[in-house]
């Protein structure tokens, strides 16, 4: 691992998954098979890890666990296989958070990456004009905010090691994927060239939008200190992250957002 989480929890590979120290909770882990992800792929026949990433939803030290449930806040990890699907590089489908009974919203997520390379994309609307499109760049340490309502999925960028991250995400959460099945895909396609650098290519099902590169934004309004692991952070102050479950806390922040 090449960033300290701020807990006890080390990802391994084979089999793929986490082992959680004395002092944290976690579930066992979730497996996500290339099989269940073809549909979303812009080559549903390609060759790929047949087991593409593992998730363990709800994770943390022990002494928080009681504080967590009563703050509707839960932190989930993930760690992705090495290697690609076909041309594309290991991701997750693509999807909407869906409205939760908690909040009436759908709700954010703040994604911290542990290590590899990684592409947080999004888009604003799963519909026929997706809207502003983004890809944000992000290597261990970096934090990227995937604000309410939109369209998004976590790209691994580099296909010779695994990619490893961690996020804060509502307790009542849960996903949405019509609007990008329906289009067979995210907005833009994620592509290896020739020399393992990731390419886009736009998915000719939505309408003509424009893909905009860029690092993670400042995200200091949303409580983020720079180099400072999200989960140190909560534990220095639990309310910090009260909006991922209550969107409408920064509701000034979503508009207009820029990741």
């Amino acid at each position: 691992m090449k960033f300290n989480p701020g807990f006890d929890i080390e990802p391994t590979t084979n089999p793929m998954g986490f082992v959680y120290g004395p002092d944290v909770f976690g579930p066992p882990v979730e497996n996500r098979l290339l099989k269940d992800i073809r549909k979303s792929l812009s080559d549903p026949d390609c060759d790929g890890p047949e087991v593409v990433y593992a998730i363990a939803m709800d994770v943390g030290k022990k002494i928080h666990e009681p504080l967590l449930k009563e703050m509707h806040l839960l932190y989930g990890v993930v760690t992705y296989a090495a290697g690609k699907l076909g041309r594309e590089p290991i991701r997750s489908q693509g999807h909407i958070h869906w409205v939760s009974k908690f909040s009436q919203w759908s709700t954010p997520e703040v994604y911290e990456i542990w290590s590899g390379e990684a592409i947080i994309y999004m888009q604003e609307f799963a519909e026929d004009n997706p809207g502003r499109c983004f890809a944000v760049y992000a290597r261990p340490g970096d934090v990227v905010i995937v604000p309410p309502y939109w369209a998004h999925a976590t790209i691994s960028a580099n296909p010779d090691e695994p990619l490893t991250f961690g996020a804060w995400c509502d307790r009542d959460y849960g996903f949405e994927y019509e609007g990008v099945r329906r289009h067979k895909g995210i907005a833009w396609f994620p592509v290896f060239n020739d020399k393992n650098k990731i390419e886009w290519q736009a998915n000719p099902l939505y309408e003509k939008s424009e893909l905009i590169c860029k690092t993670p934004a400042d995200y200091s309004a949303l409580g983020i200190v720079k180099g400072e692991a999200i989960y140190t952070t909560f534990e220095k102050n639990p309310d910090t992250f009260l909006y991922v479950p209550r969107p409408e806390l920064k509701k000034e922040v979503w508009e207009n957002y820029q990741p």
